[in-house]
């Protein structure tokens, strides 16, 4: 497939998985709660597009994100069966589905940060940039804990549904280290590619 395609089929994946993901949720709140940043994405994406077109490594990772919200959504994290499957086949003491959404909370933001300080600030080959990429997903992510600490606080006695806490007293600190992992080996694995599509799209803006 052309590269310049990928982006619109990659859209076209990500709007059928957000369909569907509305079609009897198991939880309405829950899966607006977590489709409303999805959708969000999108909407920002594509008004940016002609100003700030995104690598194809980038498309590729948002597009995982969004299907991954979008399926903990509609299942609900704590009863995905995706995540059952993984919990039978480790042996588990719980659905893990909801790790993978943490994880992936660090992971994309990582990329989508790094290629907007490699593209709009001098932190271009810095030391400091993967540094400030991970703190970014870090704060990201305790934005995130504050936020479903507020949902329960204003949802009698909680949303479990919500919170995917499963009954453990560590799953916040569970939830930050996922992130700051999915953060570290995003960078770890994809710095370098990265960096040669993003210097192939400069060159193509400056052609």
């Amino acid at each position: 497939m052309p590269a310049r395609r990928t982006p619109v089929f990659l859209l076209a994946i990500v709007l059928a998985v957000l369909v569907w993901s509305a079609v009897s949720p198991s939880d309405i709140g829950t899966w607006f709660m977590e489709t409303v940043w999805a959708v969000a994405g999108v909407v920002v994406v594509v008004a940016t597009w002609r100003r700030f077109p995104l690598t194809t490594l980038l498309c590729c990772v948002l597009a995982a994100w969004a299907v991954v919200l979008a399926y903990g959504g509609h299942t609900g994290y704590a009863q995905a069966p995706l995540g059952n499957a993984v919990q039978d086949w480790l042996g588990l003491d719980r659905n893990p589905y909801d790790r993978l959404g943490h994880f992936m909370q660090g992971f994309a933001p990582a990329i989508a940060v790094r290629e907007i300080l490699w593209r709009r600030s001098p932190l271009r080959g810095s030391r400091w940039l993967p540094v400030l990429v991970i703190t970014f997903c870090l704060a990201i992510s305790v934005c995130w804990e504050l936020l479903e600490w507020l949902g329960a606080l204003l949802v009698e006695n909680g949303d479990p549904a919500f919170l995917g806490g499963q009954g453990d007293p560590w799953d916040t600190q569970w939830d930050l280290f996922l992130a700051l992992v999915g953060s570290v080996l995003a960078l770890a694995l994809f710095s370098r590619s990265h960096d040669r599509q993003l210097a192939r799209a400069r060159t193509l803006c400056s052609s």
